[in-house]
């Protein structure tokens, strides 16, 4: 079942950092349905979070998606390679996001391995938050996407997950958001 806008309307960006653990993210971009489970995710708390692109309300044209409501996807372009896919959170003017870490590859494998110029699955197809977008065929381009349309969506498949199974830990990448980097925001499953 696709997850409604309500499920990312929430105001916890760090529950619902947990929450996306173990849901599929699903796309279906030029023709391709693609997807995997979601194994790794990044809370960014906006305004108040100095790790964040939002930090202190900063509003630009790459950082206007976090400002939209829940449900919408931020994408950016990382050392000018990568291109990073983010759940945008809360209510529209509440700059909250999930950063999509890492999947564990599950349809559409054979067009992961040609996106991502592969030869065969392994641990690395989509281990970092750059090969995620890869393998699905995220680009900047897809920022400001409605996650509950048909291009990209996260479902929930029953796939259940106890607090037992998470491991938390500082954010990666964020050492100059002061005593903000060392916040466990970063949550991790394995499946």
């Amino acid at each position: 079942m696709k997850l409604n806008r309500d499920f990312y309307r929430r105001n916890d960006v760090v529950k619902i950092s947990t929450d996306l653990l173990g849901k599929i993210l699903c796309t279906r971009i030029d023709g391709k349905l693609t997807s995997g489970i979601i194994t790794e995710t990044e809370a960014y708390a906006g305004e108040t979070d100095k790790a964040s692109h939002a930090y202190g309300g900063k509003r630009t044209n790459r950082t206007e998606p976090m400002f939209a409501e829940g449900g919408t996807a931020y994408v950016y372009l990382c050392y000018g390679i990568h291109h990073l896919f983010n759940v945008v959170t809360n209510v529209e003017g509440i700059p909250h996001a999930v950063l999509i870490r890492a999947i564990k590859p599950e349809h559409g494998l054979d067009q992961m391995l040609i996106r991502r110029n592969k030869l065969q699955v392994d641990k690395t197809l989509c281990a970092g938050p750059g090969t995620v977008s890869a393998s699905l065929g995220i680009h900047t381009i897809h920022t400001g996407t409605k996650l509950t349309g048909k291009m990209i969506w996260i479902e929930d498949r029953g796939i259940k997950v106890n607090r037992s199974m998470i491991t938390a830990g500082p954010r990666v990448g964020v050492d100059y958001a002061g005593k903000d980097a060392f916040l466990p925001w970063r949550f991790r499953i394995s499946i």
